[in-house]
């Protein structure tokens, strides 16, 4: 299952320190009290709230910090496009795979599949027996959907993520479906 899909940021922002990443929208799927260890089940819905974006904040923290070694390792720089050049983007993104030990953030060891597109990480975090090859293509795949509608709305993200992730879990879909969910997803956003 998928834990928690988000969107934030890789590169320096202003406004930001240096080491720092903005989380622009995140998602947590399934009960939160997996991810709670015994002494935070007590806490009430407010504190709940707070710990849970502080987790958050950690996995884009740990995920920028991913980005920017393989970005530097690699020699390449983001390439900036104009809108209507998101196949590029995607097609020059860099991706990877962060293992996340039990107790940083999460109670339990996590992955957090990353996809760095211009100034933007996209992440999934998964548990540590999903398959990962199918998680990288639905991580692509939302990717696409996020770039190609200019999709940073939570709204229409909420609308992609309930398609293609359902309840946090990560589809198997032949060629068919895939389509049928395209035409899904292309006419909510037609809208």
């Amino acid at each position: 299952m998928v834990r928690c899909f988000l969107i934030h940021t890789v590169c320096p922002v202003s406004g930001l320190s240096a080491g720092e990443s903005r989380v622009l929208y995140s998602r947590v799927f399934g009960p939160d009290e997996g991810v709670l260890t015994e002494q935070h089940r007590e806490l009430g819905p407010e504190e709940r709230r707070l710990l849970q974006k502080e987790k958050v904040a950690v996995v884009a923290r740990q995920v920028r910090s991913a980005v920017s070694l393989s970005r530097e390792a690699s020699g390449r720089l983001p390439v900036e496009t104009v809108p209507g050049e998101e196949a590029l983007a995607l097609q020059e993104a860099t991706c990877g795979v962060v293992r996340l030990r039990a107790g940083e953030p999460f109670s339990e060891e996590m992955s957090a599949l990353w996809m760095g597109v211009q100034n933007l990480g996209f992440t999934l975090v998964c548990e540590p027996h999903e398959n990962l090859l199918l998680a990288e293509g639905t991580l692509r795949n939302l990717t696409r959907h996020c770039l190609e509608q200019a999709l940073l709305k939570s709204s229409r993200i909420d609308a992609v993520l309930s398609r293609l992730l359902p309840h946090g879990q990560l589809l198997f879909l032949n060629h068919r479906f895939a389509q049928s969910l395209e035409k899904e997803v292309a006419a909510y956003m037609a809208k």
